[in-house]
């Protein structure tokens, strides 16, 4: 992997995790607190704390491009072992 596979490794792998955390991490709604800006859900966040979601996003991003890219690097996995179709044609290396 070369530094432009792993940057951009890392940014599927942050933009993945902000989506999935985003949802996650809101505490009240708008319905909640009763106040409901015209042309946005009820179930919108009543508070904006996309900064807090971004710093935990970095830090679970980290880790798993950390994982992602050790498990790349060490050859554990390769794209011999993905290709189930053949579609790559047959390597002796492989059997």
């Amino acid at each position: 992997m070369n530094l432009t596979g792993a940057i951009v490794l890392y940014a599927v792998i942050w933009f993945m995790t902000f989506y999935i955390i985003l949802p996650i991490r809101i505490r009240r709604t708008q319905a909640d607190e009763g106040r409901i800006v015209p042309g946005t859900p009820a179930g919108a966040p009543a508070r904006e704390e996309v900064g807090k979601v971004a710093k935990l996003t970095t830090l679970v991003a980290t880790l798993l491009w950390a994982a992602v890219a050790g498990v790349i690097l060490s050859g554990w996995i390769g794209i011999d072992d993905m290709d189930i179709l053949n579609i790559m044609g047959s390597n002796p290396a492989s059997g």
